[in-house]
């Protein structure tokens, strides 16, 4: 099990197989044990004394741990010497460092360990022995090559957990095949359902593959901790990204696999539900979405249109998709003479379904993100001040949020081998001289 004890951290990240040897190396910032959480107070949380060991890198193999770290969890970033690709600050630039991986990283602690080298492996598995959880995004066949695999951790320590996150799966056609977050947008059919009617591909705006991967990732391994609760021991489990879209595809899939419907991209209108859109307005966009038809009644009181609401060809949504091109122009004209602002007044007294289109800097002002503390802080030792979206898991009598800054590359490495492996000054240089840590 793992220790109570958290690092502050300061910068990660990731990537789909172990870098090169002959990579140039980074520079490692040490630091000391001490206590991360935002005020004095021992506040328990779910997963206080697990260890997750993240080999993962970038954002599949990151997100997931992100989420336990939330909930308490432990997570140790064990990097090659080169360490994570989210660590390239050409990926969400913010000063010279990664926005991605300021993101993905926060809590986190940083081992350099070279897992190529007899010693650093040796290493490694001296951790495993102090673990619960091992998590990579590696392409399938790289954690053999490593001899880090389940059939080998097992052995080390009976009740590790080892989750890994693909591409397309373990085994198959498509194992080898690289695995970014559009490539799989795009063939598990997301590309072809986002977008304008008619219009060209769309992506999605946030890496949803990456991020699913890594979510599913963190349900499978609270399910094996649970499991290994009645069982003792641990097991393995394989999250595809291929899989998690299809997953996410929901009735859309199951439409196409049970009667043959294929879906095509409408922007931000429904199939199946009218008015359900994003309507421009005088100074921006205001979306409504009236799935029921008491909420079609109310919208045409607020829009001062109650004749539409008894109209015969709209008094029902089935009405309203059947005649969609005469009403939807109808409600373009009128939603036009106002601002987004004052319709969403309206919209509200009525109770009426409707939201303005955001972007970042309008979203983050809205009061639940205060209410909820749905942004976190922390003081980075380069680039100062982050901030970055808060956990959405809220735990009753959890009432503070966890924040250290994402680890610099080795941050904790000399603090880890010492509290958890027991090794002197003398062991640490010698480890360091080999090349097998740093």
């Amino acid at each position: 099990m793992a220790s109570q004890w958290n690092i502050p951290c300061s910068v990660s990240s990731g990537i789909r197989g172990w870098p090169l040897s002959g990579a140039a190396p980074r520079k490692y910032r040490k630091t000391s044990l001490r206590r991360i959480l935002v005020s004095e107070t021992d506040i328990q949380r779910p997963l206080d004394g697990v260890r997750v060991l993240e080999l993962g890198q970038i954002i599949a193999g990151t997100y997931g741990g992100q989420m336990l770290t939330d909930l308490g969890a432990e997570v140790i970033k064990v990097e090659a010497p080169v360490g994570d690709l989210g660590r390239l600050p050409s990926v969400a630039p913010y000063k010279h460092l990664s926005g991605l991986f300021l993101t993905f990283n926060r809590n986190k602690k940083s081992i350099v360990i070279d897992l190529k080298t007899k010693d650093g492996l040796a290493v490694f598995y001296d951790l495993v022995k102090t673990a619960d959880i091992v998590v990579d995004n590696f392409r399938p066949g790289v954690l053999a090559k490593l001899k880090v695999d389940y059939d080998d951790l097992k052995v080390i320590n009976p009740r590790i957990i080892q989750c890994s996150v693909t591409g397309f799966g373990l085994e198959g056609e498509y194992k080898d095949l690289p695995a970014l977050d559009i490539i799989i947008q795009s063939i598990s059919g997301m590309l072809s359902i986002t977008g304008e009617k008619n219009g060209p591909p769309a992506r999605v705006g946030i890496p949803i593959s990456d991020l699913g991967g890594g979510i599913f990732s963190a349900q499978g391994i609270l399910a094996a901790l649970y499991e290994r609760e009645k069982t003792g021991v641990g097991r393995r489990l394989e999250v595809s990204m291929f899989d998690a879209m299809l997953s996410l595809s929901s009735y859309v899939g199951t439409l196409w696999l049970t009667n043959g419907e294929l879906a095509e991209p409408m922007g931000t209108a429904h199939e199946y539900t009218v008015p359900w859109e994003a309507f421009e307005t005088k100074d921006g966009y205001l979306v409504i979405a009236t799935r029921q038809d008491k909420f079609w009644v109310k919208f045409c009181e607020a829009i001062n249109r109650p004749d539409l609401g008894v109209d015969e060809r709209f008094a029902t949504n089935q009405g309203r998709v059947t005649h969609r091109d005469i009403l939807v122009p109808m409600l373009e004209k009128i939603l036009a003479a106002r601002s987004a602002a004052e319709w969403l007044t309206d919209m509200r007294k009525f109770d009426v379904p409707a939201a303005p289109v955001n972007n970042m800097e309008q979203v983050f002002s809205e009061p639940p993100v205060a209410e909820r503390e749905m942004i976190v802080e922390y003081n980075h030792p380069e680039v100062g001040r982050v901030r970055v979206p808060g956990n959405p898991v809220k735990l009753d009598g959890v009432t503070e949020t966890l924040s250290a800054p994402a680890p610099m590359l080795g941050e904790h490495t000399d603090a880890l081998l010492q509290s958890l492996l027991n090794k002197s000054d003398d062991d640490i240089a010698a480890l360091r001289k080999s090349g097998a840590v740093a």
